[in-house]
């Protein structure tokens, strides 16, 4: 019996695919992010991609285990930091910047905000977080990650969360993930067959790091963005 709800999410994707369409590169894909910061020896972590599926929009939103582990090292670190200040430095107590408007120019109108600085309590704890996060990092913590996706229906697409193994660092590998991602869903493979009894642990966190370590600007390794 079919799913009313279900029905209406793909009615909605449907129509948001035709009015919002995708720039899509000449093999098909969505490819949001930028590559050419990165070599052929980078370690990735994660990006996006999405691709169309018997008329319906997927986006595939892939993870490297060692980004698992590595959000999982910042989560430890802010626990292991202790209460954070709320200094609330960004929004609270900045000032108002105007600009003059109107052919006279008596008039102004709010423009933007500077955020002030952050008191030293604030400051103090950055650096103690920081610290802990690199020391971590160092040390590798007992965490196992393994290869694991699910999918959603949304009202604009069908999101698939991927964290497997891969290399994604230029349009190649992202097309092999692409790739990957519909076999996936049509099932003409799976993560166990692909990749049976990986485990990515501290062993292979460390070996990561001797290799190349982790930025600490990792949440945004993918350039937003094609130029």
């Amino acid at each position: 019996m079919k799913n009313p709800h279900y029905e209406w999410l793909g009615r909605r994707m449907r129509e948001y695919h035709r009015t919002h369409p995708w720039s899509l590169s000449e093999g098909g894909l969505y490819i949001p992010h930028a590559y050419w910061h990165m070599t052929e020896t980078s370690l990735s972590y994660w990006d996006d991609v999405g691709f169309t599926l018997n008329g319906r929009r997927i986006i595939v939103w892939w993870q490297h285990p060692r980004y698992v582990y590595w959000d999982r090292i910042k989560s430890q670190a802010w626990g292991e930091a202790g209460d954070d200040p709320q200094d609330h430095w960004l929004f609270g107590g900045g000032t108002k910047n105007y600009k003059k408007v109107g052919k006279t120019g008596r008039r102004k109108k709010l423009s933007s905000y500077t955020s002030r600085e952050p008191s030293e309590a604030q400051r103090q704890y950055y650096a103690k977080l920081l610290e802990i996060e690199r020391r971590l990092c160092q040390e590798g913590i007992d965490l196992e990650v393994r290869p694991s996706w699910k999918w959603e229906r949304l009202s604009w697409a069908m999101g698939v969360s991927l964290v497997a193994p891969l290399e994604v660092r230029n349009e190649q590998e992202v097309t092999y993930l692409a790739h990957f991602a519909r076999q996936l869903i049509l099932r003409y493979t799976t993560l166990e067959k692909e990749f049976a009894s990986f485990v990515y642990d501290k062993a292979r966190w460390l070996n990561d790091q001797s290799t190349a370590p982790t930025p600490f600007d990792a949440d945004t390794a993918p350039l937003a963005g094609k130029g």
